[in-house]
């Protein structure tokens, strides 16, 4: 009888890679994201709010009992503590709710790096803006300030000068209700803030898979930056460089939150005082990541994802060398009503095209570019090198034409 999982939100490929992995799927999701295209590679399917824990738990357990599997995944931020109760609850494989919640608390995270001097990170939890002079008080300017457990550079502040002091309490709680649920991990995120020191210089996140405790570094990406604050992921590419120490680091950091199996997506800021860790997941990196690793290294991280400590595939042995480069740039158009939408049949015709994808038509709505959510599409682009990938992206990039209008120009 085939492996069976229960696979937690995501996207329809990832019950299509289950499936074609040999594995019978029970796919849990929200009821309005389940349709006929999950349907063809989904055995049984529980559709409900999955954020909601005690009635999720509850449900698990009794189809376990008629029709068991062998773990529960997620790809999803917020499946992934769901993910981990119900594999301790049922005492099934996959990582510790006790590795989860270190991973998705940064505040619990930073004192337990600090506790094990892994990566020391001056921080501290606010609420006030007297809790934000007290933490610049003590550490100087510039600082950090965002939510305690949320990911994507969501509602993340740099502050420079006093006025910031003074504000961004306010500003921070203002956020409060502006963002679906589901973009959130927790009804709560905006009560408290995560207070940090600037860690200068570039940031890079080094994607990794994990077999029984042993860490590989399957790829690592380079990332560009901007919008207010610099927090808006505008490009990434791969593979990027990986100095011995970021190895170490991350291979040290994922021994001190006691990962052992399956994914991890580790945040690291190369400052002029050497590699920090800024934040870390157990899934595969977001924004298309999964893609540019199988253009430039040959990996499908997410097939190890799904099957991670069940002896599907041959684990790695060594970090995969690069066959080629890869490289995303996100279409950031002008605020505004979109009117027309030109050149996108030019993009797919190009050589170095490998896709190109918008989630606004005419009629819709381009939000000012604040946080990551208000990226409206992307291309991504191969290149014999980085560098070539790099520049193929930001041309074809520069071939989709999306125009838009202020509602006070219409």
């Amino acid at each position: 009888m085939a492996d069976r999982l229960l696979v937690i939100g995501g996207k329809v490929q990832h019950v299509r890679k289950a499936r074609e992995l040999g594995l019978d799927v029970v796919h849990v999701q929200f009821p309005d994201e389940f349709d006929r295209g999950n349907a063809l590679y989904v055995d049984q399917a529980l559709l409900l709010d999955y954020g909601d824990i005690d009635r999720l738990l509850p449900l698990a357990r009794a189809l376990h009992q008629v029709y068991p599997f062998q773990a529960a995944v997620s790809q999803f931020e917020l499946g992934l503590l769901p993910a981990a109760r119900i594999n301790e609850a049922l005492g099934l494989t996959g990582e510790s709710v006790e590795t989860v919640e270190l991973l998705l608390d940064k505040w619990r995270m930073r004192r337990h790096l600090a506790a094990t001097g892994v990566s020391p990170v001056a921080s501290a939890v606010g609420r006030s803006a007297q809790d934000v002079r007290d933490f610049v008080k003590r550490h100087g300017l510039p600082i950090i300030v965002k939510p305690i457990r949320e990911s994507g550079s969501l509602a993340v502040f740099r502050i420079d000068d006093q006025a910031g002091v003074d504000a961004v309490a306010d500003r921070f709680r203002a956020l409060d209700g502006q963002f679906d649920a589901r973009d959130l991990t927790a009804s709560d995120s905006f009560d408290e803030f995560l207070l940090e020191e600037f860690l200068d210089g570039p940031e890079i996140s080094v994607e990794t898979l994990s077999f029984d405790g042993r860490h590989v570094v399957v790829a690592v990406t380079e990332k560009e930056c901007g919008g207010p604050g610099g927090f808006v992921e505008i490009g990434h590419s791969q593979p990027g460089a990986c100095p011995p120490e970021v190895v170490q680091l991350v291979s040290d950091f994922l021994d001190a939150v006691g990962l052992r199996n399956g994914p991890g997506h580790t945040e690291v800021m190369l400052t002029s005082r050497g590699p920090r860790i800024v934040e870390s997941h157990n899934r595969v990196g977001g924004d298309r990541i999964n893609e540019l690793a199988e253009i430039a290294y040959g990996v499908d991280m997410e097939s190890y994802a799904l099957t991670a400590g069940l002896g599907v595939l041959e684990p790695l042995t060594a970090s995969p060398e690069p066959r080629g480069g890869a490289a995303i740039r996100f279409l950031t158009p002008e605020p505004g009503r979109v009117v027309e939408i030109t050149g996108l049949d030019a993009v797919r015709a190009d050589p170095a095209f490998v896709d190109v994808h918008l989630d606004v038509g005419p009629g819709d709505q381009v939000p000012p570019l604040v946080w990551n959510e208000d990226k409206v599409g992307y291309v991504i682009a191969r290149g014999a090198s980085a560098a070539e990938a790099i520049e193929n992206g930001k041309r074809l990039a520069g071939m989709v034409h999306v125009r838009t209008v202020r509602e006070e120009e219409s």
